[in-house]
């Protein structure tokens, strides 16, 4: 999941999100010998011999990043016209459940993105489906061209047990901030003339915006990932960035911690109070992004990665975008960091192919073509100018300011191998009334205490 813009704001990311890393850094290196002496020698030259590569992403659509993805692939088969393309694509949800089965069978693909920390590719890291890339960060500069915090968030040991560990897995495409989209023109006729910039004055006007006769907040959550965001935003902004890195990566604290319950409380309260779509469970996220896009609501949680979607929506330009502050911050504090990576399977027999198609989608030439569709790139070009009072330029803005003031956390799910299912399935029963705060809570500890005893 996505967003940055200008190339000082790169160094700044890797400040914001070094708090949650370690000291050393993964493709500085060559991989650990067991791992190492099995690889064949890397190159660039992968010969003129037909080649398919099988490619699984979640870059779907036909705006935003499915339409940067089609014409990188386009671009990528007329460079290497022996190279054909078999492209897999589905959505995150879709990806989650599939691509375990995917690797796991006679004939996986070639080039998978997969989710950071322990769910996804710690488990993949684990069952040894995937190849490690130092050696490839090497070939290709992806050292020098990735802030290491960026090339940790993408790493485990060679065993899968810890993240950020010695071993790079993959490479991302795009830069990604959580916040919260507002629609000028609604919030206007509930007579709010600035957004909130707190949880209080967020409670607050959406109230005003229910008293009104409009929706405060769109919300749809068939595919569970949305409640990870929804549940994300009080959080951050009741615990701060520090409290929530320290949980993240078992440093410290409970999830049952009162902030937590707090922002369980809070985000109940939402529910039953009306302030979110009737029914959240049952209705797709993509259809409350559409929904918002037509003004039916005056606020919408989600990533920057529907930027392009919510720029070419019937309201584009009465929205924008902003995060919430925690008390006495100057500045927000919200999920966010890096898209999903972009990793080479252990099983491919075109390996070297492969590294040059994860190097093409993500090189700096890739980067403009991002920027052109409305996505941000991980790493973003000088050229990257957006312009004042745009969408664009709010969530670059936003993104400069949380990433400068070390306000970037990671996202919830990466916490243990199993925390993605536990929350998104405790965060649907919450909204429908079927758990307390105290019994959601209580339930990701239970999560959390069982994975740092057990590795």
């Amino acid at each position: 999941m996505k967003h940055l813009r200008k190339a000082s704001a790169v160094a700044a990311v890797a400040t914001a999100v070094a708090l949650a890393l370690g000291a050393c850094t993964p493709g500085s290196g060559s991989a650990p010998a067991s791992q190492q002496s099995s690889l064949a020698p890397v190159k660039k030259d992968f010969g003129t011999e037909p080649i398919t590569l099988t490619v699984w992403d979640q870059n779907t659509g036909d705006e935003g990043i499915g339409a940067a993805q089609k014409q990188l692939n386009d671009a990528f088969t007329k460079k290497y016209p022996n190279v054909k393309i078999d492209r897999v694509s589905r959505s995150f949800s879709d990806l989650k459940t599939t691509l375990k089965l995917a690797l796991s069978g006679d004939n996986p693909p070639d080039v998978v993105q997969a989710n950071q920390g322990y769910p996804d590719m710690g488990a993949f890291v684990k069952a040894g489906y995937l190849r490690p890339m130092n050696d490839y960060a090497d070939l290709y500069g992806w050292n020098q061209r990735y802030p290491s915090s960026f090339l940790k968030l993408n790493s485990f040991s060679a065993d899968g047990k810890q993240w950020q560990g010695d071993n790079l897995y993959g490479i991302s495409q795009t830069g990604e901030l959580v916040g919260l989209y507002y629609n000028k023109a609604v919030l206007a006729k509930a007579g709010i003339s600035q957004p909130p910039s707190t949880l209080a004055e967020l409670n607050d006007d959406m109230a005003k915006v229910k008293a009104a006769g409009i929706l405060p907040l769109s919300y749809g959550d068939v595919e569970k990932s949305p409640g990870i965001h929804l549940f994300g935003v009080p959080l951050n902004a009741l615990a701060g960035s520090q409290k929530v890195n320290d949980l993240v990566t078992s440093t410290s604290g409970a999830w049952t911690d009162p902030e937590v319950v707090q922002a369980a409380q809070t985000m109940q309260d939402w529910a039953t109070k009306g302030y979110l779509t009737k029914g959240a469970n049952g209705i797709s996220r993509d259809d409350a992004v559409n929904a918002f896009g037509k003004g039916d609501a005056a606020f919408l949680i989600t990533g920057t990665w529907y930027q392009a979607t919510l720029e070419a929506a019937p309201q584009a330009k009465n929205i924008s975008f902003t995060a919430l502050k925690p008390d006495g911050s100057q500045t927000p504090v919200t999920m966010g960091g890096i898209g999903l990576a972009w990793a080479i399977t252990s099983k491919t027999k075109n390996a070297d192919a492969a590294a040059a198609y994860v190097d093409f989608v993500t090189n700096e030439a890739a980067s403009e073509v991002l920027v052109k569709t409305g996505n941000l790139p991980a790493v973003v070009p000088d050229s990257d100018k957006p312009a004042a009072g745009t969408l664009a330029a709010a969530i670059t803005d936003s993104y400069v300011a949380i990433s400068k003031s070390n306000g970037i956390t990671p996202y919830l799910d990466y916490a243990t191998p199993t925390f993605y299912d536990t929350l998104t399935a405790a965060a649907q029963d919450l909204v429908a009334g079927k758990q307390t705060p105290q019994q959601f809570t209580q339930t990701l500890q239970d999560d959390y205490a069982k994975f740092n005893q057990d590795r």
